[in-house]
């Protein structure tokens, strides 16, 4: 069959399968229809019977009929272009080539989800034990009720749905901005274009596009086809994943519409409240069914489980079933299913709370060490890594395995000509597991790391208390200076396309850039005659270079390379401070008062701003004209709550936690997860639990809402 649409519901009010009119084209009294109500018939048609096919696997008509209406409609629309809608099924195969992916900004932002790396049943009962004492649930209340869902490998995906519509469809990206791809979602037949009436006026369904084993498998068989044909620009695909994410982001649609791709729904992002008249559900497993009632796919092994118990259960079911699966996964997930929980739970940074992603064992494979080389990371880290015979691990041929640092390589104990254990740990980053010791050659000497950077010659020192080895050439050392200006270039930090590795490579190796700063004086002449580079792409790269001048704080401080500083960080040093000399003078004490500051992370920051070369690159910077916006700098040390920790638990009466939080913080507060010694304040409501029992214990103050009125006034109460 054709591509086709699963939706539910068409346009049409007769039943297809029965109405005269949708047969033979003619109204009930014997009149040819317009062209206008036999699309309308045709829509409705095309609409019931791949639902029949896609979702109910129990096709109604052969192939051909589908085939016959599918072209007929396609030739109304041609004739008249006026009857074409977005929710047509002759838009599922577009052939609109882009010129590029505009970007989407999230109204819900797309978070990510903690994974717990205990991939054994301690992993579900670390979980349990962690929700139930959030919840301040004691040991004789009944167990926290679950649903348990998949953790497909495949890509991240928001459709959004207007008045029933599917209007957009967005990436991930870096879960504040995505980008649009609605033309090549389109394509997939399993995504509604069109929802029953009783769905949201708003509506954006959260999911994973995934490619089916089966799928890839003669996908590439067509390609290696292609390939032995002589046709240019064909490859192979390495696995499902890669696939379906290069089909996403095809800017021709058509050429997506070739790749099967396949679709699951697991959240929601945007939607029309319930005091607007949208749902309300109270249940997250109940807010699942009614999405599959509404044509979305939602995999059949999702489950209501209860506690600890029911979580080990359930990843253990799974992991049996896991090689039988048409699709790959590499683990599952557990959501509270209570919403009203849910919502108690809240957030921590970018991470539900209430939700949580468990791994299975990644794949291990045996293969031999080539070779021990070193690595020069932007930060100067010495990193060993083991040069491989390569072999085919969790979907894609590995050559390379990272020994972390010295010590690491050595209580591994892993030599040149051993055979190893491979495995992707996380199934992203492979690593040597373990040494097989009975196949080791003799004589194999033991690795040691050098004491002389590999790259500039300068001398490599192990801090006291550090595991790593690190250059000591800072931008004197072209490997630093290569990795700093990728990160720089890098999508989430300044965004300049086109800034790929190997022109940073020639860049920093001719002379060109020496410093960040260097990038903004680039001559058209000098990239154009770059290796790979011609007029067309220099000009593209000088107009990103452009283009990235105007930024955010957030980007630029995380652009900076700031050892331990992460995007959410430099996000997080942004909003507290709100310009950039602010951070730059802030001490450390002023430091830890920003959100997920420590100690380790502020001595970082200060120690980045304290070098004199750190903050010339800043200037220079500043004087090729980067900007950003900036807000009136805190000062957080002069704020009435400063330097005072405060833990919230159990229902306040005045006002949520969430809104206490916020209020607090505005205040210059820090306000905690868990109760401890250097905690000043536990506001306790009704139904507080374990951590007032913890405050009562170590003598920390307990107020009431009172109390926290009294703090919120800008007081500490006595």
């Amino acid at each position: 069959m054709n591509p086709r649409t699963p939706d539910l519901f068409g346009e049409v009010s007769p039943e297809p399968s029965t109405s005269k009119a949708s047969v033979t084209g003619k109204s009930t009294d014997s009149r040819p229809l317009t062209p206008a109500a036999r699309a309308l018939v045709l829509r409705g048609q095309l609409h019931h019977h791949a639902h029949a096919y896609y979702t109910l696997d129990a096709p109604e008509i052969p192939d051909a009929e589908y085939d016959r209406l599918f072209r007929e409609l396609q030739t109304l629309e041609s004739a008249h272009p006026g009857l074409l809608t977005p929710d047509s099924p002759t838009q599922r195969v577009g052939g609109q080539v882009l010129d590029a992916f505009a970007p989407v900004t999230h109204r819900v932002p797309m978070l990510s989800i903690r994974t717990e790396t205990d991939t054994e049943a301690r992993g579900a009962e670390t979980f349990d034990t962690r929700i139930r004492k959030e919840l301040g649930l004691s040991e004789s209340e009944p167990p926290v009720d679950y649903v348990g869902e998949l953790k497909f490998d495949g890509l991240a995906m928001s459709l959004r749905y207007e008045n029933g519509v599917l209007t957009q469809a967005a990436t991930r990206g870096d879960g504040e901005t995505g980008e649009e791809v609605t033309a090549n979602i389109r394509t997939i037949g399993q995504i509604p274009l069109r929802l029953p009436p009783d769905a949201p006026a708003v509506l954006e369904v959260r999911g994973e596009v995934y490619m089916r084993r089966d799928d890839f498998e003669r996908l590439n068989e067509r390609q290696r086809q292609r390939i032995a044909a002589g046709t240019k620009g064909e490859k192979t695909f390495v696995n499902p994943r890669n696939a379906a994410a290069g089909a996403v982001r095809q800017l021709d649609s058509g050429i997506a519409a070739e790749r099967p791709l396949s679709f699951f729904a697991y959240g929601l992002g945007d939607i029309t409240p319930a005091s607007d008249g949208g749902p309300q559900w109270a249940k997250h497993h109940d807010m699942l069914m009614q999405l599959k009632a509404w044509g979305f796919p939602v995999a059949e092994q999702t489950a209501c489980v209860q506690g600890a118990a029911g979580l080990v259960a359930f990843h253990q079911r799974i992991a049996v079933e896991r090689d039988a699966l048409p699709y790959d996964i590499d683990g599952v997930v557990y959501k509270v299913n209570d919403l009203a929980q849910q919502a108690r739970l809240g957030f921590v940074t970018r991470e539900p709370r209430w939700a949580v992603a468990h791994k299975y064992p990644a794949q291990e494979e045996m293969t031999t060490v080539q070779a021990i080389d070193v690595q020069v990371g932007r930060t100067g880290k010495l990193t060993p890594v083991a040069k491989l015979f390569p072999v085919f691990v969790g979907g894609v041929t590995v050559t390379n395995a990272t020994l972390h640092n010295e010590l690491e390589a050595r209580r591994k104990d892993v030599r040149v000509g051993d055979t190893v254990i491979v495995r992707r740990a996380g199934d992203v980053i492979p690593e040597v597991v373990s040494v097989v010791l009975d196949r080791r050659p003799a004589g194999a000497p033991q690795f040691t790391m050098m004491s002389l950077c590999p790259v500039c010659g300068s001398l490599a020192e192990r801090e006291e208390g550090e595991a790593d080895h690190r250059c000591t050439g800072g931008l004197f050392c072209s490997a630093q200076r290569k990795q700093a200006v990728w990160h720089y270039a890098h999508r989430r930090a300044m965004d300049v396309d086109g800034l790929g590795d190997k022109l940073v490579d020639q860049l920093v190796d001719s002379g060109q850039v020496k410093t960040l700063a260097d990038l903004y004086h680039l001559r058209l002449d000098i990239l154009a005659n770059m290796d790979r580079m011609a007029e067309k792409s220099a000009i593209n790269l000088l107009e990103a270079l452009e283009k990235s001048k105007t930024t955010t704080l957030g980007r630029f401080l995380f652009s900076l390379g700031i050892r331990h500083v992460g995007e959410a960080t430099a996000k997080e040093l942004a909003r507290h401070f709100g310009q950039l000399d602010a951070v730059m003078a802030a001490s450390e004490d002023a430091l830890l008062q920003v959100a997920d500051v420590g100690p380790v992370v502020a001595h970082s920051i200060r120690t980045f701003f304290d070098q004199l070369h750190n903050r010339e690159v800043v200037q220079a910077l500043r004087d090729a004209g980067v900007t950003w916006p900036e807000g009136d700098a805190l000062a957080p040390t002069e704020m009435p709550l400063a330097g005072v920790t405060v833990v919230l638990t159990g229902t306040l009466q005045s006002m949520g936690r969430d809104e206490a939080k916020e209020k607090l913080e505005a205040l210059g507060a820090k306000v905690a997860g868990s109760v401890s010694k250097k905690t000043h304040y536990v506001v306790a409501g009704a139904e507080a639990g374990s951590k007032l029992d913890k405050a009562n214990a170590l003598g920390v103050p307990v107020l009431d809402d009172a109390g926290l009125a009294v703090l919120l006034s800008g007081q500490k109460p006595g």
